[in-house]
């Protein structure tokens, strides 16, 4: 236990200096103005990816930040304070990811292994450093998750939610980071943050939801779209599309459906706002002004052809055809209406059809079915 606990010891220095804001030992003695090209003031900030020799201090942007939508107070806030942060060479990386895993280890041979005795100390030390080790691992690569989730702004979600959503994929990465393989914590974390404001989008990026594995069918599907456009300088037609990403041409055309995003009745339409967008959608279930014209005349001439039968027959005609409330009877309901046989009624109708066809109305009933 005692080799641990000086593997424990070696790290302090850089946990205490990154948790307490100091710069590392290669860190001190840099001048202000001695910064890198891309981190001086007014330059847009960095990904976290640093030279593996050489670790930088990097300022933040004096310049408002672009977040896809306006930069905001507390936007520009949350870059000051991660800005503030220096970032970490490759050295620092792997003796971060040291401390962690050494603090795992110790966390669990505390709570599962044999009393530890004298050694309960050194365990007790190691997880705390472990745990001050993830959370500068963390902090120091805030920065990447910005640079990436700059990259998904305008899909619908503000910048600050991908940068949360991402923050959420950084902190995973930490937890499963392997040092030695010999990847730089950057590029690994990279694909984790990736695919944690991916996952965010395809959840709560939409008005309407649309399960994971959809979104993924649906973006595979308008990326060949953009490679097609582009390549054949117009776009595909749906069944080469449906070729190009082997799926069924319905499939496709399904699927391009849900890229069209719902836009709210209440959108302000012109310079002066004053009509909404709702305003000019027409209401397919209402009768037109022609329509209902033409239906009440219809409803009148009715009435009077209506008006030679005797009240039996009338019903009749009603219920069979629905003039009362819409809805067209059955033989069977009409009888059980009038509680008669269906045979009976279907001779009532017949012989109050031979009546209207002699009717002087009836030739204007033909004109709106004609």
């Amino acid at each position: 236990m005692s080799a641990g606990h000086t593997w424990g010891t070696e790290v302090v220095p850089v946990v205490r200096s990154r948790v307490e804001g100091r710069a590392l030992p290669s860190q001190r003695g840099r001048p202000d103005g001695d910064l890198p090209e891309a981190s001086r003031p007014g330059d847009a900030a960095p990904a976290a990816v640093v030279d593996d020799d050489e670790p930088a201090i990097v300022q933040v942007p004096r310049t408002p930040f672009d977040d896809g939508g306006g930069g905001t107070d507390l936007t520009r806030r949350y870059l000051r304070e991660i800005g503030r942060i220096p970032l970490l060479s490759a050295t620092d990386e792997v003796r971060l990811a040291r401390a962690i895993e050494a603090g795992l280890l110790a966390e669990d041979r505390l709570a599962n292994g044999p009393d530890p005795g004298p050694d309960r100390d050194a365990l007790v030390e190691l997880v705390r450093l472990g745990r001050l080790a993830k959370a500068a691992l963390i902090e120091a690569n805030l920065r990447l998750v910005v640079s990436i989730a700059r990259r998904y702004t305008r899909r619908g979600l503000p910048l600050l939610d991908l940068v949360q959503e991402g923050n959420v994929g950084l902190i995973r990465a930490v937890e499963r980071f392997d040092h030695a393989r010999g990847f730089k914590f950057s590029t690994y974390a990279t694909w984790w943050i990736r695919q944690a404001i991916s996952r965010a989008l395809a959840e709560q990026g939409r008005t309407i939801r649309l399960p994971v594995h959809v979104v993924d069918e649906l973006n595979r599907v308008l990326r060949v779209l953009r490679t097609m456009s582009q390549s054949q300088a117009r776009d595909p037609s749906v069944h080469e599309l449906a070729a190009a990403v082997s799926l069924p041409v319905d499939r496709v055309v399904e699927l391009l459906s849900y890229a069209e995003e719902p836009v709210s009745l209440q959108l302000p339409v012109g310079e002066s706002a004053e009509n909404v967008f709702g305003d000019f959608v027409e209401d397919t279930d209402e009768l037109s002004p022609e329509e209902l014209v033409a239906q009440l005349l219809l409803r009148d001439q009715v009435e009077q052809v209506l008006d030679g039968l005797s009240e039996r027959e009338k019903m009749v005609v009603r219920l069979r055809y629905g003039l009362h409330d819409g809805r067209a009877r059955t033989l069977e309901e009409v009888g059980r209406e009038f509680g008669v046989t269906r045979e009976r009624v279907r001779q009532i109708e017949h012989r109050t059809l031979t009546k209207l066809r002699r009717n002087e109305w009836a030739s204007e009933l033909r004109d709106y079915l004609g």
